[in-house]
């Protein structure tokens, strides 16, 4: 039997935009419906479940709520959003979000890398707060269901792909101490979806590829 595969639109997501404490910001929506699971390190419904829609919001620089699982839960009610989700937060430009797609894959990026450095820094150098939103934001959507291993490997073989694009871009660095990566899919069938996501596997390389190449397009201004 062949893995499961379903309809899941290659969204870019929704731009949408808010007031907020005289701050014009904006958010992207994916409104992703019923058979659906997200894996994720979403500040909001992290991990890996069902979810019915994921959102990326900006939020201004200098952000200074200490509940932004509650923040984002306040914007996706705002939106109509219901069900099970995951939020992710950023500082940078929401508006200026970059997208690219390979074989059914589609990667959604947002790009703040104001603070960045390696992801093994020495202690004397890991002089970030533990939360700043300006960070790199992954979000995937894929056809094809994927195991809950294939889940895990499918956000590594995103970071990994994050990782060689900024290279790629110039930059010395490996990310910020706050990116974060949703990766969507249809749930598994009865076969358990497919089993495999690294790089050089028939989605993993599709992933790696589509988001290579948008986090290179959101990075390059940096450089």
């Amino acid at each position: 039997m062949s893995s499961v595969r379903l309809g899941l639109p290659a969204q870019r997501g929704e731009l949408r935009d808010r007031r907020e404490d005289g701050h014009h910001l904006h958010h992207l929506v994916w409104r992703l419906g019923p058979g659906v699971r997200v894996c994720s390190s979403a500040v909001l419904g992290g991990g890996i479940g069902p979810r019915a829609w994921i959102l990326n919001a900006q939020v201004p620089g200098g952000y200074p709520r200490l509940d932004p699982d509650r923040h984002l839960a306040e914007i996706a009610a705002a939106e109509g959003l219901t069900g099970p989700g995951a939020g992710l937060m950023t500082a940078a430009d929401v508006a200026a979000y970059t997208t690219a797609q390979d074989g059914g894959v589609t990667a959604t990026v947002t790009a703040g890398l104001g603070v960045r450095g390696w992801a093994a820094a020495a202690p004397d150098d890991d002089r970030a707060p533990s939360f700043r939103p300006g960070t790199v934001n992954i979000v995937v959507t894929l056809p094809a269901a994927l195991s809950d291993a294939a889940l895990v490997n499918a956000v590594a073989t995103a970071t990994e792909a994050k990782v060689q694009a900024l290279l790629d871009a110039g930059l010395d660095c490996s990310g910020t101490p706050t990116d974060a990566v949703c990766v969507a899919a249809p749930e598994p069938g009865p076969d358990g979806g497919e089993p495999f996501a690294g790089p050089r596997s028939t989605w993993g390389a599709r992933i790696a590829r589509a988001v290579h190449t948008a986090v290179l397009a959101g990075a390059r201004p940096a450089a």
